[in-house]
């Protein structure tokens, strides 16, 4: 599928081990809305996706690995961004003292593919990563 698609929302359901702190975090300290939900999990409009999280006895392991100096956690995820978008949600997990893996940072710099880039994981210890680019079609090039 190499031709340019309309983008979808992506649906993405994790475990976690307390369903109010994701609730917590995610609604009432960024700000996302709640879709459905029940006692065993919630539906978050994450950036206009379908997150969802469900209650488990604990979050799925992490790992690391190095990219580009970092020490990167596996796994993880997040959107892509607006700089100015990005730079307001860095600002904000700052002024809620969210505690970064690795601090809002240039990546790949004067390479193809460069980025912005921040991480940090939510109260549940699942890792996030959100990343904005001058230029988006660097998301998929390879040189």
């Amino acid at each position: 599928m190499s031709k340019k698609l309309n983008l979808r929302p992506f649906h993405l359901a994790l475990p976690v081990p307390n369903i109010a702190k994701a609730i917590d975090f995610y609604h009432k300290r960024l700000g996302l809305s709640l879709g459905r939900q029940d006692e065993t999990w919630v539906d978050i409009n994450f950036f206009g996706h379908q997150l969802v999280f469900h209650q488990a006895e604990s979050a799925p392991p992490l790992h690391h690995n190095p990219v580009d100096k970092h020490d990167v956690p596996v796994p993880h995820f997040g959107v892509v961004l607006e700089k100015k978008d990005w730079q307001e949600l860095a600002d904000k997990l700052k002024s809620l003292s969210v505690e970064f893996i690795i601090e809002p940072t240039l990546r790949f710099e004067d390479q193809v593919g460069e980025q912005g880039t921040f991480f940090f994981y939510d109260p549940n210890r699942i890792a996030l990563e959100f990343k904005t680019f001058a230029n988006l079609e660097g998301l998929f090039a390879k040189d």
